[in-house]
């Protein structure tokens, strides 16, 4: 069974810094995709980063030079380092990794940035 535990995250004030983590139940070059959603109150979910196709990154264009993915493939654990967080970066964040047809999900992390 495929599991993606998360840590990290919590509550930060504009311009702080913050990381998560993602630890895979499986080795992580098993997925197709593996990365970051987020979900702000109201809004549909939305992709932060992602690995692709191995060593290929995609960010939404909101967090381009601001947050970075990372990988340990020994601990088969994803990093989100969150940097200049600005308020509108508030959201619930999601692990993701896309395995065939199947998307799976971490438990959700809350990051709210204080003004």
């Amino acid at each position: 069974q495929v599991q993606l535990v998360q840590s990290g995250g919590g509550l930060v004030q504009t311009g702080g810094s913050l990381r998560l983590s993602c630890a895979a139940s499986i080795t992580i070059f098993s997925f197709n995709a593996v990365g970051w959603y987020r979900q702000a109150p109201g809004k549909q979910r939305e992709l932060v980063a992602l690995f692709t196709n191995g060593d290929s990154t995609n960010y939404a264009y909101s967090v381009k030079g601001r947050f970075t993915i990372s990988r340990d493939n020994a601990k088969n654990t994803v990093y989100l380092q969150m940097n200049s967080l600005k308020p509108e970066d508030t959201a619930v964040y999601y692990c993701n990794g896309r395995l065939g047809k199947f998307d799976y999900f971490g438990q959700g992390t809350q990051v709210t940035v204080s003004s």
